[in-house]
């Protein structure tokens, strides 16, 4: 395995580690029956604003150029529509359905994403990587355990995970241009534009304790800056449909902080599941790149 690749492996599962505990940072910045005082909106405005202000203040000191043409315009969709558009599909689907509803529909990415590599962009795909798509897709249906919702939950949930496809294919195209730390900074800013502007239709309600306020930060902090510029400069060492298979690990991730932080019941089909996604993991990390023609 090159020196390269081990990096790549790396920060896509820092990234995952760092997505996954956004739940937790969730529960306890929402507080028990809203005892936070944020509502979504002001929780996304909260995570995407500061997240764009500390990445524009490094891009500031290290006198990184801002991407230009094309590129920039790519980037900015990328933020304002791709993430915001899945955030909003992804909290849509929540309010109609199950949170494991939502988030098993999310996790249909991978397939997506796979799928499109191989068919579209003609990228080989090794029948190592194939079994592991397949096991982190059964994995995640054990995981998440069962799940139920309305139609239109399952509408927003398969919604959000088609606009997430199409940021990471954008983004892997995007990201070795234009480098890591300038396309993260971009999305984020992006993004906090896209959100301020929906201020207009709707008031966003902000955090009323000193925990919640926190919490918010953190999602900002650990759950954005750190996780979407490891995920992004992944991709400048990964293929797109590696590094979404890998991202996989997220769900696990989440599931175990709730069992051992919130205390929430794992089942046995969930430690098979998470145990399965691990595997996937190993998989992944292990197999033979195939180079493209």
């Amino acid at each position: 395995m090159t020196a390269q690749r081990r990096t790549g492996l790396l920060l896509i599962v820092i990234s995952a580690i760092a997505f996954g505990w956004m739940p937790i940072f969730g529960v306890w910045a929402l507080g028990e029956d809203g005892a936070g005082g944020v509502n979504t909106q002001g929780l996304l405005l909260i995570r995407f604003s500061v997240a764009a202000l500390v990445m524009a203040a490094v891009m500031l000191l290290r006198r990184v150029p801002w991407p230009r043409g094309r590129v920039l315009l790519g980037l900015m969709a990328m933020g304002g529509l791709g993430y915001v558009g899945q955030a909003f599909c992804y909290f849509s689907a929540l309010q109609y359905g199950s949170a494991a509803l939502a988030a098993l529909l999310l996790y249909v990415y991978p397939v997506l994403v796979t799928l499109v590599c191989a068919w579209w962009l003609k990228e080989k795909l090794s029948r190592r990587t194939i079994v592991a798509l397949v096991l982190a897709s059964v994995s995640l249906l054990l995981t998440i355990g069962p799940a139920g919702g309305q139609a239109l939950g399952v509408m927003f949930g398969l919604l959000a995970a088609l606009i997430y496809s199409g940021y990471i294919l954008l983004g892997s195209r995007l990201t070795p241009i234009a480098g890591a730390l300038p396309a993260a900074t971009v999305v984020m800013i992006s993004a906090a534009a896209s959100l301020w502007l929906t201020t207009l239709w709707h008031s966003p309600s902000w955090p009323v304790s000193a925990n919640s306020w926190l919490a918010c930060l953190a999602i900002a902090l650990v759950s954005t800056v750190v996780a979407i510029f490891a995920f992004l400069a992944g991709l400048d060492y990964l293929s797109a449909s590696e590094a979404s298979t890998l991202s996989t690990l997220e769900p696990v991730v989440s599931v175990l902080l709730a069992a051992l932080i919130l205390g929430e019941h794992l089942s046995f089909w969930q430690w098979i599941g998470g145990g399965g996604i691990l595997l996937c993991a190993i998989m992944i990390a292990t197999n033979k790149v195939i180079p493209s023609e």
